[in-house]
């Protein structure tokens, strides 16, 4: 997991609602484009992210076949109004699931749902399963909001329901107004931000109360797990702060969620490894963005990890969190399958 994309072609959605910074597209010259948050630049992307076929090639040059594939987060908007997060959501979803469908060994698809309302959530939810999509992707918070609040539950409880697997995924980081030099809100914010949802889904007893949710955080669970040390240990010292909603202590839930592997160093993964256990670390790419692992698993190749532990990695541990069979027909005689989310 994960990689990201988006249609060539985006609406303007800031003209057709009439406010917000919505992203849209300018394509200055053949190949790429500009990513506007409304008036001001975002991102320079280039064809890779929204060229299939392009897609493809890339990552065959890394031996992989199947790319799970899940919007930008900055596309999420959970700030607008419901009906209108609704409509992009909508737009972003059926382009993923017509790709899943002109490309049905290649590409494997997570949705995005408009989390600020549970009702309207859910609808989109059931939609995306109904056109074919696994799960949906969301944000480590919904507006600044935790993912332990009651409002959203009822999104957790139907993506068990409807056996959808969920991906959070950094996004809105915290304190970023605060910390722009640098480059820090990617290098401090989004880790601990991905450290945020899986506290928040604990010791909210999230977790507890949905033990079949298939649930995986991005980029190795962010800094929760170099920190379990110090979180179990507050746990221990004020339980009166900290277990207030769910008694059970955060480090039994080491393996009962998956994360993806991209850490750029191989020692840390293999602390990740050695405290989530083999079976729950997947394949990541953040394919295409300059902070991935563009050469999508290489390093790991070079670990000396033996063969079958490679074979969860780079497969199987994505169809377990996915819920596919490892006998699915797509898969068949395909070596190293499954790319990154």
């Amino acid at each position: 997991m994960h990689t990201h994309i988006l249609p060539e072609k985006l609406p303007n959605f800031a003209e057709k609602f009439g406010y917000g910074d919505f992203i849209h597209l300018i394509h200055h010259t053949p190949g790429r484009a500009k990513m506007m948050k409304g008036d001001a630049f975002f991102r320079e992307i280039e064809a890779n992210c929204w060229d299939p076929d392009l897609r493809i090639r890339e990552y065959e040059q890394y031996r992989t076949r199947v790319q799970v594939v899940c919007t930008i987060p900055v596309m999420f908007s959970y700030w607008a109004k419901a009906a209108d997060c609704l409509e992009l959501s909508k737009y972003l979803n059926d382009h993923i699931a017509q790709l899943v469908h002109d490309y049905p060994d290649r590409y494997l698809g997570l949705g995005t749902v408009p989390m600020q309302d549970a009702d309207t959530a859910i609808r989109e939810l059931k939609r995306c399963k109904e056109i074919g999509l696994l799960g949906i992707q969301i944000g480590s918070n919904i507006n600044d909001r935790n993912l332990n609040e009651e409002a959203f539950f009822p999104i957790f409880q139907a993506c068990r329901d409807l056996n959808m697997a969920l991906f959070v995924h950094p996004w809105n980081m915290m304190g970023e107004d605060h910390m722009r030099r640098y480059w820090l809100p990617w290098l401090v914010g989004m880790p601990a931000e991905t450290s945020r949802a899986i506290c928040s889904m604990i010791f909210g007893g999230v977790l507890e109360r949905l033990p079949d949710l298939r649930v995986c955080f991005a980029h190795a669970g962010g800094s929760f797990l170099p920190t379990i040390g110090r979180i179990q240990h507050g746990y221990n010292c004020r339980p009166d702060l900290v277990a207030i909603d769910n008694p059970v202590p955060p480090a039994e839930y080491l393996g009962r969620f998956w994360v993806d592997c991209i850490t750029h160093d191989p020692a840390m993964l293999r602390y990740v490894m050695d405290r989530v256990g083999p079976d729950k670390v997947t394949l990541g790419s953040d394919y295409p963005f300059p902070l991935g692992d563009l050469e999508i698993g290489a390093f790991i190749e070079e670990m000396s990890l033996p063969e079958d532990m490679l074979q969860k990695i780079f497969c199987d541990n994505t169809l377990d969190w996915l819920g596919i069979p490892t006998a699915a027909p797509f898969l068949h005689g395909i070596p190293n399958p499954t790319g990154a989310v």
